[in-house]
This record gives C-alpha cells, sequence and structure tokens, in this order.
C-alpha cells in the first residue's frame, strides 16, 4: 500500500498515511540509544499499532517488530509467521524499510528475531508481549530483558496532531450518543436493553465497536465499574452512563453523564454540586508544567471540603489513544509534568453502596495554554 493512500471505514482511514510511521519508528529508535538499549521488541497490540498500523493479532506464534537503537547497524526487523502474514498487509511496514522475516512452524523465531544484534543485547520487550515470548528471549539472551515502557510512553503520551484530530472525532460521536439518551432512558426498561440501544447507537455513530457500555442504576451506579444487568429502572434512580469506544484510525472515546427522571432529593443536589463543582475546578487545573498528581487534587480538595472525600474511591483520570487506559494517569503520586499534546480523562465520582453515584467524565487534552475538552455535552444532572 502506497504512503499516499489507506482503506477507509465509514469515511475514516484505518491508518495514517506511512510518513507518520516511518517517524515513530526513527523516534523510537532514537530513544531506545538514548536509554542505553541495543533493541526494543514489540510485539502485537496498540503499541505495535502505533508504530506500523498493523492490526496483528497473534499469541502462540512469535510476531515481534525489533527496533534496533539508532545508530546501529542492524536493520529494523519483522518476524511473522508465513501464514499471519496477511494479518500485517494492510499496515505501513512495505513502505517503512522493514524487513519482513516470515518463518514457519519448526524454526526458531526467537532467534531469528535477534540475529542482527550483538551477542548479548540489551534489550527491552513492550508489555504485551506474552511470557510464552519473553522467556525464550531471555533465555537467548542470558538476561531478562527489560520493559520498553520508557521508550513507548514517551512516545505515545504526546499526541500528534492526527491523533488529536482523532480523538476529536471519537468525543462529537460519542457526545451524539448522549444527546439521544432521553431515546432509550426511561422507568420500566432493564439496564440490559438501554445498553442494547446504545451499543447500535455507538456504532452507528463511527465506532467500529462498543468498546465499553455501563448503564449503573440506582445501587448499581455506586459501583463505577458495573457494565449493566437486568435490573429495572426505577422512577426514583439515578443512572450513571460510561460509553465509549474506537473510531479509525483506532482511538478512543469515553464520556460518562449522569440521568435521572424527576427532581432529586436535597442530599443528591447538595452531593451532585459538589461533584459538578470538582470537575470543573480540575479540567480548569490542565495545563503545561503542572504535575498530573496535582489535577487529581484539584478534583478531589472540593470534594474532601464537602464532606465526600470517602465517596471518591479512584484516580482522576487515565490517559486515552489507542488504549482507553494508557498514559499518562491522573492520580495522586504521579508527579509527572503535563504537556501539550496528553490527552486523558478527567472523571471525579461520588459513590454511595446500596443507594446511588454519579460521575462526570470528559476527554481532554494539554494544549500551550490550558486544557481543551472534546465532549461538551452539559455537565449537570441530566433530568429525562
Amino acid at each position: 500500500m502506497s504512503s499516499s493512500h489507506a482503506d477507509t471505514v465509514a469515511g475514516a482511514p484505518t491508518r495514517f498515511p506511512s510518513e507518520v510511521y516511518r517517524d515513530r519508528v526513527a523516534r523510537a529508535a532514537d530513544l531506545t540509544a538514548q536509554v542505553g538499549l541495543d533493541a526494543l521488541i514489540v510485539g502485537p497490540g496498540p503499541d505495535l499499532r502505533y508504530l506500523t498500523g498493523s492490526r496483528a493479532d497473534t499469541f502462540e506464534r512469535l510476531t515481534a517488530l525489533v527496533i534496533p537503537a539508532a545508530g546501529s547497524a542492524a536493520t529494523p526487523r519483522l518476524v511473522v509467521a508465513r501464514l499471519e502474514l496477511a494479518s500485517v498487509q494492510d499496515s505501513a511496514i512495505a513502505d517503512l524499510e522493514i524487513e519482513v522475516d516470515d518463518w514457519v512452524d519448526g524454526e526458531d523465531p526467537h532467534t531469528r528475531a535477534l540475529v542482527e544484534l550483538a551477542s548479548a543485547p540489551r534489550v527491552a520487550v513492550s508489555d504485551s508481549l506474552p511470557a510464552l515470548h519473553v522467556v525464550p528471549f531471555a533465555d537467548r539472551i542470558g538476561t531478562t530483558p527489560r520493559l520498553a515502557t520508557d521508550v513507548l510512553r514517551e512516545l505515545r503520551m504526546i499526541k500528534d496532531d492526527a491523533e488529536i484530530e482523532a480523538l476529536r472525532r471519537a468525543g462529537a460521536a460519542i457526545d451524539r450518543v448522549h444527546a439521544r439518551m432521553g431515546e432509550w432512558l426511561r422507568p420500566g426498561r432493564t439496564e440490559r436493553a438501554v445498553a442494547d440501544d446504545i451499543r447500535a447507537a455507538i456504532l452507528a455513530e463511527g465506532h467500529t465497536e462498543a468498546a465499553f457500555i455501563i448503564v449503573g442504576s440506582g445501587p448499581h451506579g455506586a459501583d463505577p465499574h458495573h457494565e449493566f444487568s437486568d435490573r429495572v429502572i426505577e422512577q426514583d434512580d439515578v443512572v450513571v452512563i460510561d460509553i465509549g469506544g474506537p473510531v479509525e484510525p483506532g482511538y478512543n472515546s469515553d464520556s460518562t453523564r449522569t440521568y435521572a427522571f424527576r427532581e432529586p432529593t436535597a442530599r443528591i443536589v447538595d452531593a451532585y454540586a459538589a461533584l459538578l463543582a470538582a470537575q470543573r475546578a480540575s479540567v480548569s487545573a490542565v495545563r503545561p508544567g503542572v504535575s498530573a498528581e496535582s489535577i487529581d487534587a484539584a478534583a478531589r480538595d472540593p470534594l474532601v471540603a464537602a464532606g465526600l472525600g470517602d465517596q471518591f474511591i479512584h484516580r482522576t483520570g487515565h490517559g486515552i489513544g489507542l488504549s482507553v487506559h494508557e498514559e499518562p494517569y491522573i492520580v495522586g503520586g504521579n508527579a509527572l509534568t503535563l504537556r501539550p499534546g496528553m490527552a486523558f480523562s478527567v472523571e471525579p465520582g461520588v459513590y454511595f453502596p446500596g443507594e446511588w453515584g454519579a460521575r462526570i467524565e470528559d476527554i481532554v487534552i494539554v494544549t500551550d495554554d490550558g486544557a481543551e475538552a472534546v465532549n461538551t455535552r452539559p455537565h449537570e444532572l441530566v433530568i429525562l
């Protein structure tokens, strides 16, 4: 496939132009050298997709991209089982000067992956590479490989313009689903029936899948990772709807809003007002130069002041991109400095076990002087 063309799904390209991946592989080689490694070994998953556009998904037979450190005489190499070659044909690999080394059962792909490296190379492996392959690599290099997190995290945390545009499209698409919630969410229906309607709408809005759907009604809203059940939604319920999934070329949406069917009690009104203030304060605090933990504190402090600190039981956010959860994590103890191009959720919540819960979530992108939220639906408690 040429560098100027990529297949499309629903009008969106399934990968970026090859020049994007060429730059990423080159930067990975540079960072590999900077951290004192001889090579990266990247298995199928989001890291391989980030570097090449490949959606290869293998397990027992090794598929791995070997990226030598910049300055090495070795060339980048993709080791892939011959019967899996079709899994990389739609990637940019053919345009990237990457040698494709296909192997057949009975051969030793782990040794072939290391063939141009030193006899005892210092290598790091991507965190999605299974032990089934990490252990053979350790046997051949004589030591346990490092994790490639330092290199790959640095690359993937800072989104380029094309990635940011994909996140915007994903955010707008999931907002359109939330805008239709009144069509499906009503008393007398089960959470499962509502989830089925939401799933169809997510797909209709251009997502390639509904990666997750949470319909947390009444007491189920107090479980942040509840999905959906056969519980019948009741008139007095507060309902948490947390939904998302990928749009091409693989970038995810993730947005939460909270709904009710009649004017809530004063207790609910007061708790939700504190939650809304916390979410607004944390989004307003996002800018380059501050720490990830300071954004968590900006969300947590107002809730503590309102006497709701014990009801906020999770971190404030997580990075997002090719994975729904990736670096940076917005959590206490993470002193990472925010930089333009980082993208993450801001999603404080309050949870009252056995009763109800609420969460407000936007995806934000760090800009040169603040933050851009890709989700724009109303943040107030929505009365349907």
